[in-house]
């Protein structure tokens, strides 16, 4: 027993740099990978929050999540205080977030004015004005953008990025022109990176998504996907999120977030966090 007692502290020493090599190597794997993705999702009802949360933990992916005070199926909202220990947990793993419009607001049209002034026909579907089409100007648009972003950091206590998705990505040239005036990139997704999580499932079943993505998907895209679709009736982050992840390791590629991507780390690195 005295001898097994003596071996003991070896023994947890190899397992100790068994990890620690494995950990190495993993990382050594992500950071010479030639085929990187970036996974992105946007908020939602939040019912698939914790599963998505495990998933990314185990699988260690990291993400850029884009967020807006959206209804959730519990608690005050999907930025309200409900869900501030979730979004504290995410950026204490290294996940990277970005603004969805706090009210989650749609880019309806253009508006034609008089003093040339960008205007917009918007439709926030969250919020006080929930429903309610009006107009906006430029300066009331970037107020959305920057309302979610100072959530984000009051949540999670790092500077979101300086990027933004439209609600269903709808945009137009003076929107984004606008947009970029006040520090924001937009950021869309690849055809192949639209996992279709929204769409009806009757028509659109989990197998058929996992199957469109794994054989679609190209290096550089980036994806998206949400935390919770009401109108979607068997759940796609169940069925898929983990085996698409899975699957996309087997074929060599790797995951990023937003602030390695080449299109936009020139934009973020240029950008200084706003001071509070």
């Amino acid at each position: 027993m005295r001898r097994a007692s003596k071996l003991l502290p070896g023994f947890l020493i190899a397992i100790f740099l068994i990890a620690i090599g494995a950990t190495a190597a993993r990382a050594e794997g992500q950071k010479g990978c030639k085929k990187p993705v970036y996974l992105t999702f946007d908020t939602g009802h939040m019912g698939v929050a914790e599963l998505v949360a495990e998933v990314l933990l185990r699988q260690q992916v990291r993400v850029t999540f884009f967020a807006a005070q959206e209804r959730s199926r519990v608690g005050d909202g999907s930025l309200g205080e409900h869900w501030a220990p979730w979004w504290r947990a995410r950026a204490a793993e290294g996940h990277e977030f970005a603004s969805h419009t706090l009210d989650h607001v749609y880019w309806r049209a253009d508006v034609a004015g008089d003093s040339g002034a960008p205007r917009f026909r918007v439709r926030p579907s969250a919020g006080a004005d929930e429903g309610r089409e009006q107009v906006w100007d430029a300066a009331q648009y970037c107020a959305q953008i920057q309302a979610a972003s100072d959530r984000l950091q009051q949540l999670t206590g790092k500077p979101a990025l300086p990027l933004f998705r439209a609600p269903g990505g709808k945009t137009s040239p003076a929107l984004l022109a606008a947009a970029k005036a006040c520090g924001y990139a937009h950021v869309g997704w690849a055809v192949a990176g639209f996992l279709g999580d929204e769409l009806p499932s009757e028509t659109y079943s989990n197998a058929a998504l996992l199957k469109k993505a794994l054989r679609d998907i190209r290096s550089g895209d980036i994806l998206m996907a949400h935390l919770g679709i009401w109108s979607r009736k068997d759940p796609w982050a169940p069925s898929v999120l983990e085996p698409l992840i899975m699957g996309l390791k087997d074929r060599g590629f790797c995951f990023r977030t937003l602030r390695e991507h080449p299109a936009y780390r020139a934009w973020i690195d240029g950008r200084r966090p706003r001071e509070n």
